[in-house]
């Protein structure tokens, strides 16, 4: 019971963090120091990723409708709409700097760069990024507002911010990602959406991966572990992404900014002092 109430955390933290441009593996490093799982370290390693299926659920059910092609609209034969279509292939697109670096290197970047000090730098310079970025676009009107006017080079450019984050834990994929939008003129909404929808195949992916290498062989806690924490990940998701979209509509991203400066000065602190593991 203990171990699920654990996993019960994990999941609310992995279902508010994912989403937040706050870096869910800076928030996830801290926990696990305080409270850690009774459970191997293959195991460990694998349920911090794959409880983020959890999380992905919540945006296939939010985002259906803006994100599955095939709709039945006279309820006898399916319709292909071409706009959603393309919006897939972008992602694809978006998705390959990443996929491609993170299949080649990414044990060599979990070793190198998954400790407390260099998760700390990579909270504090995006958390930077944003509140300059947010500055600097200030009074101006984005250049695309809508999803359809995402060009295949802007969903590349994006898809490289996306992989800062893959080599820098800490960096936040969703953080990464949005500033990059941002700074290319892409609304607040839009690097939003957008950066959720790319979510789904990495993480997918990322999942699938980390499943395979474990391979498959649960024990009957260890399952009940695993599906609790992507539960809470899931519900926690739905309310979460809610609240974004909603935020942005009359805030900026400037909050979250100041937020990750000072978690990073934590994680530093908490590392310099030997709380935490660097």
């Amino acid at each position: 019971m203990l171990e699920i109430l654990k996993a019960v955390l994990f999941g609310i933290v992995e279902g508010i963090t994912e989403w937040l441009p706050v870096s869910s593996t800076g928030h996830m490093i801290i926990l696990d120091e305080f409270i850690q799982l009774d459970c191997t370290p293959e195991f460990l390693e694998m349920f911090l990723v794959v409880i983020q299926l959890g999380a992905i659920m919540a945006v296939v059910i939010l985002f259906w409708n803006k994100i599955f092609p095939f709709q039945f609209k006279d309820k006898t034969k399916p319709v292909i709409e071409q706009d959603k279509i393309m919006l897939w292939l972008k992602i694809i697109v978006a998705c390959v700097p990443a996929a491609v670096v993170g299949l080649l290197f990414d044990e060599l970047f979990e070793k190198l760069f998954y400790h407390a000090i260099p998760v700390a730098i990579a909270l504090i310079v995006f958390g930077v990024a944003f509140i300059v970025v947010e500055r600097m676009n200030k009074g101006r009107r984005a250049k695309i507002r809508k999803l359809s006017d995402i060009s295949f080079k802007t969903a590349l450019i994006i898809g490289v911010f996306q992989l800062i984050a893959a080599i820098f834990p800490g960096t936040s994929r969703s953080g990464a990602t949005i500033v990059g939008a941002l700074l290319i003129g892409v609304s607040r909404k839009v690097a939003a959406e957008f950066t959720f929808f790319l979510a789904i195949p990495v993480m997918f992916g990322a999942s699938l991966l980390k499943l395979v290498k474990f391979g498959f062989s649960f024990t009957p806690d260890e399952f009940a572990i695993l599906i609790v924490g992507m539960a809470v990940s899931f519900m926690v998701s739905l309310f979460v992404i809610k609240f974004l979209m909603d935020y942005i509509k009359k805030h900026d991203f400037q909050i979250f900014g100041w937020y990750r400066i000072a978690l990073g000065l934590v994680v530093i602190v908490l590392g310099v002092t030997g709380v935490i593991g660097v």
